[in-house]
């Protein structure tokens, strides 16, 4: 099964801008709706109606595809069956962000074929920002090549993480975020991890963290590798479930202090 990868990258591009711009647009007028999910995670129209326009564009143009996406009802998505073309959708991440009128969100889509990510994009609006990957051929943001700062002690790195939304999850989390910054020059926690795992494609980061879906990493894991990071988990990969769509305990990292993040994490699980 062969697929035209500048094709998809580029209908990827087209899809996730088209949602970005029509969601924005909803904001502005005011008439987003807030529900809340398990463990009082925000919901909203807008991630909604942008899952709604990707997913539309996709059954329209690539019929027979499967699709995994975050608002979709497939939240037992480890006994999802990977193989085959696959879309996976993260239609708005960053939600209280967006709903806050803070810049830090982003919608994510990637093309994935028996679990290997080949394609993806991830549109920022309020960062005037598309960062889009295709597997062995680079990353870009805004047309221009994407490359990752050279960093090779620990002390000198700056470290993206997150908090998940799970109550009984904040203790471990919280313990990361000490470990890190006793160990590191500093953290950041923008609470759009899409966006973040682009940022250590782009060097503004220097590694990324956190416990996530295959939505949150698929695309920007893409996107972080090809401009030369590193990806793994902290922890074992399930084995019926891709490596690059396992976001539990997830680490994107310039290489240089791989080995050494992922020895401080390894001690902290431990």
């Amino acid at each position: 099964m062969k697929f035209d990868l500048q094709e998809l990258v580029l209908f990827a591009e087209q899809a996730v801008t088209k949602a970005g711009d029509r969601i924005s647009e909803l904001r502005s007028r005011e008439q987003i709706e807030l529900n809340y999910k398990d463990y009082g995670e925000l919901v909203t129209s807008a991630d909604l109606l942008s899952e709604r326009i990707i997913q539309e564009a996709i059954m329209g143009k690539f019929q027979g595809h499967r699709i995994l996406s975050e608002e979709n009802g497939i939240h037992n998505w480890d006994n999802f069956k990977f193989d085959g073309p696959i879309w996976v959708i993260d239609p708005l991440d960053g939600t209280v962000n967006f709903a806050r009128n803070l810049p830090h969100y982003g919608i994510s889509l990637a093309f994935a074929l028996d679990g290997v990510v080949l394609a993806g994009a991830v549109y920022a609006p309020d960062l005037h920002c598309t960062y889009v990957g295709i597997k062995g051929e680079g990353s870009y943001c805004n047309g221009e090549r994407l490359r990752i700062r050279t960093c090779t002690s620990l002390l000198d790195a700056v470290i993206g993480t997150g908090f998940p939304h799970d109550p009984a999850k904040v203790e471990p989390a919280i313990e990361r975020v000490n470990r890190l910054r006793r160990n590191c020059r500093d953290i950041r926690r923008f609470a759009a991890p899409t966006v973040d795992i682009c940022y250590v494609a782009s060097g503004k980061l220097d590694a990324h963290t956190e416990s996530l879906s295959p939505w949150d990493v698929a695309a920007a894991g893409l996107i972080a590798r090809e401009a030369g990071a590193l990806s793994c988990n902290v922890h074992v990969v399930p084995d019926h479930i891709p490596n690059e769509l396992y976001g539990e305990e997830a680490v994107f990292t310039t290489p240089g202090i791989f080995d050494d993040l992922l020895t401080l994490l390894r001690k902290e699980s431990e």
